[in-house]
């Protein structure tokens, strides 16, 4: 049997119909099943491009992206995901639109979707306000579809909001799995997804939330660490809960740094905003009071600076299982004498991992190009087939 076949006897074994023409807003609304279905997609597309076959599955067709909030890695994963399935990426650079004149989310939603099949979307700034914008988006362009202006139901990809980020979560979930052999060898293995030190303020609460929401699903101990006051929304620790117990795993919060990393399999030392300084951060915002957000931003700061020890060092590596934990992060980390004097790695600790991180982030553009794939074709199985007898070569020779 070969490789892609078994992707296939995999697919078959799984129950995802309702992704297609379907959005991806959360990990958590999604079910194992389509999760799982994801994943394997993204093997298989991964499996054909490495061997040279073209899964190109659109002859024209553009992906729209909108970013309110600056990327390098999620940008261009997204532009790769889009070509790879033979998309033209297009970013609508707001400041150079008609939004700026008033233009409402409904009409530049049906008008830059005319031959649009997929918009993804970054907007993680502003807690209640990303989610709910992807959301409005997306109903829009249903509108526009179901009244016929629209010729195709973009899909909206959800590149990271105010309360996940699953792409990229999805990416580390893909990645852990090919390390440790298999989605199933994850089932009780330690997660510590711990707040680490940074010089930088307002770093968004999306990936800490998108991990503990996500890896409880997989039967993992995940331990959330976080100095007092670094909480994240209520609402996700509860989605965690739920998700360790009918899986089989554990959600665990702690204060201590050291001991959400003794003996863990893997671990994630990520800065974060407090929940509660992101909310009054965004009634600023709407209330135009940029003085008030200079003087929040400064006592951010000042509170981040009493934590300087919460920070990935080679001592606590050595706690964890057999000294050999696998080291995430979802890039740029903020590395001590590198980016910064202090920060939340050690740079020999970050060395040692340069390329697993890189083999990490590898994953997303095919991440998201499963989503896409999922959502614009009924059965996928036979597309994926098709692809292998077609055998047009990406590289011609």
């Amino acid at each position: 049997m070969s490789k892609l076949n078994e992707y296939i006897k995999e697919l078959d074994s799984l129950n995802f119909k309702d992704m297609y023409m379907n959005d991806f807003f959360l990990t958590w609304e999604k079910t194992r099943d389509e999760l799982m279905a994801t994943w394997t997609v993204a093997d298989a597309l991964r499996y054909l491009r490495e061997n040279n076959i073209s899964t190109r599955v659109f002859d024209s067709g553009l992906g729209i992206s909108i970013f309110r909030d600056n990327s390098t890695r999620t940008r261009f994963s997204f532009a790769s995901a889009c070509n790879l399935l033979g998309l033209k990426p297009q970013d609508l650079d707001e400041k150079k639109s008609q939004i700026a004149h008033g233009e409402t989310v409904r009409e530049t939603a049906n008008m830059v979707s005319f031959m649009a099949d997929v918009i993804g979307i970054r907007d993680d700034m502003y807690i209640g306000k990303g989610n709910k914008y992807m959301h409005e988006v997306a109903d829009s362009v249903d509108s526009g579809f179901k009244d016929g202006i629209l010729e195709q139901r973009p899909t909206l990809v959800n590149l990271q909001c105010d309360i996940d980020h699953p792409t990229q979560c999805m990416a580390d979930a893909l990645h852990c799995a090919h390390e440790f052999g298999g989605f199933e060898n994850l089932k009780g293995k330690k997660i510590a997804m711990t707040w680490a030190y940074s010089p930088s303020y307002g770093k968004p609460l999306s990936v800490p939330q998108g991990v503990i929401g996500l890896f409880t699903r997989l039967g993992c101990e995940v331990v959330l660490a976080h100095p007092e006051g670094y909480d994240v929304m209520p609402e996700v620790e509860e989605v965690a809960k739920k998700n360790a117990k009918e899986s089989g795993g554990k959600f665990i919060k702690t204060s201590s740094m050291s001991e959400a990393f003794r003996d863990a399999d893997i671990v994630y030392p990520k800065s974060w905003a407090p929940f509660a300084a992101m909310e009054k951060r965004t009634e600023l915002y709407s209330a135009g009071d940029f003085d008030g957000i200079d003087r929040l931003e400064k006592e951010l700061l000042a509170q981040n600076a009493l934590h300087k020890d919460w920070c990935c060092t080679e001592e606590l590596m050595k706690t964890t299982k057999n000294g050999k934990a696998l080291y995430l992060h979802c890039l740029p980390a903020d590395i001590n004498g590198v980016s910064c004097t202090d920060g939340e790695v050690e740079a020999s600790v970050f060395d040692r991992y340069r390329d697993p991180l890189y083999k990490e982030a590898s994953f997303k553009p095919y991440v998201i190009a499963a989503m896409i794939f999922l959502s614009k074709f009924k059965d996928p199985q036979d597309i994926l087939k098709k692809l292998e007898e077609r055998g047009r070569k990406r590289i011609f020779g």
